[in-house]
This record gives C-alpha cells, sequence and structure tokens, in this order.
C-alpha cells in the first residue's frame, strides 16, 4: 500500500504540485495556487492625510459624548439592569460608555430567541449569507472604518497603528475572507461514480441550539470573529463582549446588523462572566463555546460543560484560545539589530497586552551585551501617552485589575535576588492605568517570571552560555505549559534547521528571524497548542469548518429491484 502512495505522488501529484524552495529557508512544502483574495490595505495616518483628519475628528466627537450601550435580544433593546461604565484607560476618570448587565433571566430569554432565529437562518442559502458578510466588510472598510478606529482607541487604549492594524484591517480580513473560505470549501463533493445511477453530495448545517462567543479587550477583531463566523455558518450566537471592548464591538454588531444580519441570530449580551457562564452551561441547547481569554475562566467553562454532558443535546464544539508565554530565542549567529528592534516591538506595542507578544527571551552571553545596549538605548526612546497623542508608542494597560496584577510581578522582581529590573519598573495609576516598558534579567530559568503569564510590557531574558546551547533550547519547551508562539532568531541555517525539530511543540505560530507578534489573516492563521488553546487557527481556511455540521446526501435514481447478491445464486 504504501509503494502505491509512493507512485501516485510521483506520478500525478507531481504534475500538480511544484515543491518550492525558498532562498535561505528550512521550510519546505507544497506550493498550490495563490488563493486569489487579498488582505484590507493598512492607511498610513501621516501628517496631512485624509485618513488622519477623519480619524481626528471623530475621536474629539466620541470623547465629548457616552454612547448609552442596550442589552440587544432579537428586536428588543434592554436598557436596564446593573449598570457599569467604560472609560478611557489612559484617561479613566473620562467615560465612553454606559451599558447593562443582562441578568440569568435575560440570558435564558436570549437563549430561547436564539434558538428559534438558528432554525429559520440556517434555512437561508449560503451565498446569501456571503453576500451579507460582504456588505459588512465594505462597510467597515469604508463610511465605519474611523468609528471602529475610534471607539479602539478610546476604549481600550490602543494607539493609531495597533487601532488600525486590529480594527480596520483585521477585523475587515474576518469578515471578507470567512465567507471566501467556505466558497472555496464547498467546491469539494464526494465521489459519485455513476451519477447518473447515484449522486452523492454535501451540505453544510448550522448546530442546533446556539453558540456562545465571550471575547476579550485585546482585539477588537477578534470580537467581530467570534460571533460572526459561527453566525456565518448558519448558527445563531450569545455574545458576551469584554466590559473593556464594549463600545467597539457594539459598534460591530450595528454594522452587521445594518448589512443585513437578521434579528437574534447575533444577540449583544453582556454579564457578569460567572453568571453568564453557569447559565449557558446549564442550557441543554447549548451548541458551542467561542471563548478567547484566560486559561483559568477557559478550564470552568470546560469543567462545566463535563458536569452537564448528559444534559445537551449535542456534544458542544469547545474553540478556545488562551494563554501564553511567547518566546524570543536567540542564536549567537542572529542579527543583533533584528533581535532588538523585532523585541521591542513584540513585548512592547499595546503594553504586551497581546496573545502573542513576547515575555521570555533566551540571550547567548556572546551576544548579551550588544543585546542589551541596544534594547535600553531603544526603550529610552519610547513615549507611553494618551492615544490622542499621535507621537505615542503605546499607552496605558486595560483597567485597574491588570495594572495590579502587572504591578505584582514588578514588585516581585524588586524584591527577588534572583531577579535584576534593567529598565523601567515605574507604575503610577494616578490619572490612567501607566506601567513602564520593564526588561528583567533573570539569573534562574525556572523562576516564575518566565513560567507565568503577565499580559503586561514586562520582558524577562536569561542569558545562557555559547557552549550551553543546546540545554537552553529544551529550556524553551519545558519550562511552560503554554505553546502560542515563539521565535527564533539565528542566521546559522544547520541550528535553524535543529530548532525547527526541536521547538516543533512549543508554538502554534512560528517565526524564524521575525518577532512573535503580527500575524495577519490568511497569511499566518492564529493559534496554540497545549495550555494556549485547542488550535483551531482563526484567520485560516478550517476555522469556519469547526462551526458546521455537514451533512452527507445520496441521492439513488434507479428502483432496487433485488434482495440476493449475484453470489448467492
Amino acid at each position: 500500500m504504501l509503494s502505491f502512495y509512493k507512485k501516485t505522488w510521483n506520478t500525478s501529484l507531481k504534475q500538480q504540485i511544484i515543491t518550492k524552495r525558498f532562498i535561505g529557508s528550512i521550510v519546505h512544502q507544497p506550493v498550490f495556487e495563490n488563493y486569489g483574495i487579498k488582505n484590507e490595505p493598512i492607511l498610513d495616518y501621516e501628517h496631512n492625510s485624509k485618513e488622519r483628519k477623519k480619524l481626528k475628528d471623530t475621536l474629539e466627537r466620541m470623547s465629548s459624548k457616552i454612547e448609552n450601550i442596550p442589552i440587544i435580544i432579537g428586536d428588543k433593546e434592554i436598557y436596564s439592569g446593573q449598570d457599569r461604565y467604560q472609560v478611557m484607560p489612559h484617561s479613566h476618570k473620562e467615560k465612553i460608555a454606559k451599558f447593562y448587565y443582562a441578568d440569568k433571566k435575560l440570558i435564558k430569554d436570549a437563549i430561547t430567541v436564539a434558538v428559534e432565529a438558528q432554525k429559520k437562518f440556517d434555512k437561508t442559502p449560503m451565498e446569501y449569507r456571503v453576500r451579507i458578510w460582504e456588505k459588512a466588510a465594505d462597510l467597515m472598510s469604508g463610511p465605519y472604518r474611523q468609528e471602529l478606529n475610534a471607539a479602539t482607541m478610546l476604549g481600550q487604549s490602543k494607539t493609531v497603528i495597533q487601532a488600525e492594524i486590529d480594527s480596520a484591517a483585521e477585523l475587515i480580513d474576518f469578515i471578507r475572507m470567512n465567507p471566501y473560505y467556505v466558497k472555496e470549501a464547498s467546491k469539494y463533493q464526494p465521489i459519485s461514480e455513476n451519477p447518473t445511477i447515484t449522486k452523492n453530495s454535501m451540505r453544510f448545517r448550522g448546530i442546533d441550539g446556539f453558540v456562545a462567543a465571550i471575547s476579550p479587550f485585546n482585539f477588537t477583531a477578534i470580537g467581530g470573529n467570534l460571533a460572526y463566523t459561527p453566525a456565518l455558518m448558519g448558527n445563531s450566537v450569545l455574545w458576551k463582549p469584554s466590559d473593556t471592548a464594549v463600545l467597539s464591538n457594539y459598534i460591530i454588531f450595528k454594522i452587521m446588523r445594518e448589512a443585513g444580519v437578521p434579528s437574534g441570530v447575533v444577540n449583544f449580551v453582556p454579564a457578569d462572566g460567572p453568571v453568564f457562564g453557569s447559565t449557558i452551561t446549564s442550557s441543554s441547547h447549548l451548541a458551542g463555546i467561542n471563548f478567547t481569554g484566560s486559561v483559568a475562566t477557559f478550564n470552568w467553562l470546560w469543567q462545566a460543560v463535563a458536569q452537564n454532558i448528559e444534559t445537551f443535546i449535542n456534544f458542544p464544539r469547545l474553540i478556545g484560545e488562551v494563554g501564553g508565554k511567547n518566546y524570543h530565542f536567540i542564536h549567537p549567529s542572529a542579527d543583533v539589530n533584528s533581535v532588538v528592534n523585532g523585541t521591542i516591538r513584540s513585548s512592547f506595542e499595546y503594553c504586551g497586552q497581546k496573545c502573542s507578544a513576547c515575555s521570555r527571551m533566551y540571550v547567548p552571553e556572546s551576544l548579551w551585551a550588544d543585546i542589551k545596549e541596544g534594547l535600553l538605548k531603544a526603550i529610552k526612546t519610547l513615549v507611553f501617552d494618551d492615544v490622542r497623542n499621535f507621537s505615542a508608542f503605546s499607552s496605558a494597560v486595560i483597567d485597574d485589575r491588570a495594572f495590579d496584577r502587572i504591578k505584582s510581578y514588578i514588585d516581585y522582581a524588586k524584591s527577588s535576588k534572583k531577579l535584576d529590573i534593567i529598565a523601567g519598573g515605574k507604575c503610577d495609576n494616578s490619572n490612567g492605568y501607566f506601567i513602564e516598558p520593564t526588561i528583567v534579567q533573570t539569573f534562574d530559568p525556572h523562576d516564575k517570571i518566565m513560567k507565568e503569564e503577565i499580559f503586561g510590557p514586562v520582558l524577562s531574558i536569561y542569558v545562557y552560555k555559547d557552549n550551553d546551547l543546546n540545554e537552553a533550547l529544551k529550556l524553551v519547551g519545558s519550562t511552560t505549559k503554554f505553546a502560542l508562539t515563539g521565535a527564533v532568531f539565528a542566521q546559522d541555517k544547520q541550528f535553524l534547521e535543529n530548532a525547527f525539530e526541536e521547538l516543533k511543540m512549543t508554538a502554534g505560530n512560528f517565526y524564524i528571524n521575525d518577532k512573535s507578534t503580527g500575524s495577519v489573516v490568511g497569511q499566518q492563521p492564529f493559534g496554540g497548542g497545549r495550555l494556549s488553546g485547542t488550535n483551531d487557527k482563526a484567520g485560516g481556511p478550517h476555522y469556519v469548518l469547526r462551526w458546521t455540521s455537514p451533512q452527507s446526501i445520496k441521492e439513488t435514481f434507479m428502483p432496487l429491484k433485488e434482495i440476493d447478491y449475484p453470489y448467492m445464486r
């Protein structure tokens, strides 16, 4: 049997697939024809540009009012319940949105509405759904672009470029590319050896019940993807946005509704986390959970589903992207300038509040002096300020809880004899939740600062002796249970080939001579293994298929005239 497959590869497939070896690359893979779809262009916001003026006008307008955001269940807008406020993290006395927590009864009402809406929306032809999503992408790219960016900047403290990458380009890519992936997947149909007698086909269905989308604060685009990719595939959704991203997520909801998503298909349900989690996991109609957040919360949800497994009408789909302790591993042959610049961006853009942010780095002793000098020089040039100051490199962390958690690690580093803070370390929450970009050198590679997710602007560095290279490389996979992103910097090709295999299970997204952040929809589908999540690769063609229940269909056109078989006669 094995020889058959070898023969098939050498004859037919070889004619269809070109094996391409890039100059200097260690990766060997088949290269297929280009998908024929492009990423949304990222605007520059240079001085005197049209987009800069429009964004500044939008920021001024949105800064001057408090948006009153309802709970939305079906056609109903509900302005009652425990009221909460979203503030600007960089100026926490300024409020930008008022919203309300849905209680257990309202969440149950939303489940009832969603279950009924799913039955109807699943009957909507995929072609019609695709047109809705394409219209939504055009609305996001055009008239609502700066509203999305301004809400993300003010509410989540993203600088102009970080907002443009997230709430404009990445969100638009999700909304535009996922329908494309569905169309491509639909091209597959099962074999029909004699279609005049028997025809085999496949169709995509939604999943009975409802999907709970629980989205994070740090990427507006993730909220849109978690809620609307299941909906695209014929599911209904209860969307629980993060308290600290309510405004930007609400704008997405309004755009999708304007584009044509029917009421009840996606329901906007801000709520207390434990109340929401316990209510959805106790419903027999739970079809799935689409989650991005902490390991602890995802573990709790998984356990709650397991405890109620006998009550569900389906086995709920559990998709989660959770923690990371992402690494940069530096080989003695690495380009120092690339290491310094890539690490500064990866560790300190958006205050390190990216799932993929570099949080630990392994540096050879032979390069440490140059890398240290470069990092310290670069860090002095960084401006952390109000995002309305367009010269700011980054801004504040998201809220008081994040501030206190990150500060506790810095305080720990200050008190530990095994750690040395070589840059930063100051924290000030008087006006905004500001924490200086902080670099810590550790003399113990197993210290908790190299293991635990901090989710803030703190980079920990372990300097290894050059002749201990192999032992240092093994630390990457053995120090922590996370495996989200990682990067290796080296010019030595033999080492890269070895590291490529040695670090295979340490990261879902692996970078060679590039920073551990910056994945692009359609280019680097995102996700990680181990305790970093279920690795369903959002931004790639497989993600949409996780939210469908395929049905195989066999049509027979000739009547069956016998019961017995010829060999029996």
